[in-house]
């Protein structure tokens, strides 16, 4: 588990710093300089970060153990982190420093099934946080019938999508659901990598799909709100949804999503 953090960390910082241009960092740069690296280069992160090359050097090859808070937001402030990967790097860091006391996902305490069912116009489903099905409203249930068709033993979104016979048809926007799937699963094992089935789940994406492993590798990281949604289902046709999600307060890690 500890070398697999450190490649995480290592991916992740690597990735962020090579997007950065300088110009985008306000740094001046000579016209005929000769740059081998894309992006930033390491000594220039750890300027803006404040903190000596050496110290950077350490988190970039994947120990993070000890990094304060101040260390991690002048991290994130100068590779320009979004909300969600300052939330992805604190992940990661917490993992260092606290390797058995890991977030596990909770059985869920709600009674999923009733709460769907009390939808009765919209399409309604209740998942984990890696996308696995599990409850639907009789709505949402035909229009992921191509889902449970493929995927009988363990229906999830991000499987299908990547592995699901039917997934080039039922996803319009594959392409981007793939690589929004892989960056989620990306924060979420960071958040929970001992809930049951997750790594179980990233390892036959990464076996299976190609695809899977060219978003995986390029260290991404989002989470779901809200957006629109288009599926071709086979015998419905063509359909379009806006979504909403909303975390279950009584069983963390659960979330509702409703379309409309």
């Amino acid at each position: 588990m500890e070398d697999q953090l450190k490649q995480e960390v290592k991916d992740f910082l690597t990735t962020r710093r090579a997007r950065i241009t300088p110009a985008a960092a306000g740094l001046e740069t000579q016209p005929w300089s000769d740059r081998r690296v894309p992006g930033l280069r390491r000594e220039e992160v750890a300027r803006l970060a404040g903190i000596s090359l050496e110290y950077y050097i350490r988190f970039e090859r994947g120990n993070l153990k000890g990094a304060s808070t101040q260390i991690l937001q002048s991290l994130a402030k100068a590779l320009q982190l979004s909300p969600i990967e300052q939330e992805h790097l604190i992940n990661l860091a917490y993992r260092a420093d606290h390797p058995r006391n890991l977030q596990e996902l909770e059985h869920p305490k709600a009674p999923l099934q009733e709460i769907v069912d009390a939808i009765t116009h919209n399409p309604a489903w209740i998942r984990n946080e890696h996308m696995d099905i599990v409850a639907t409203n009789q709505l949402c249930a035909e229009l992921y019938t191509p889902i449970f068709h493929d995927l009988p033993d363990r229906p999830n979104t991000a499987r299908h999508c990547f592995i699901g016979a039917s997934a080039t048809d039922f996803w319009v926007d594959r392409d981007q659901f793939s690589a929004e799937f892989a960056a989620k699963l990306r924060l979420e094992y960071a958040r929970r990598p001992s809930a049951p089935g997750l790594k179980e789940l990233i390892d036959e994406l990464h076996h299976k799909s190609p695809v899977f492993r060219e978003n995986w590798a390029s260290a991404d990281v989002t989470s779901f709100g809200s957006g629109i949604k288009r599926f071709k289902h086979p015998t419905m046709g063509e359909r379009s949804y806006n979504y909403e999600t909303f975390n279950l307060n009584s069983s963390p890690g659960y979330v509702l999503s409703i379309y409309f």
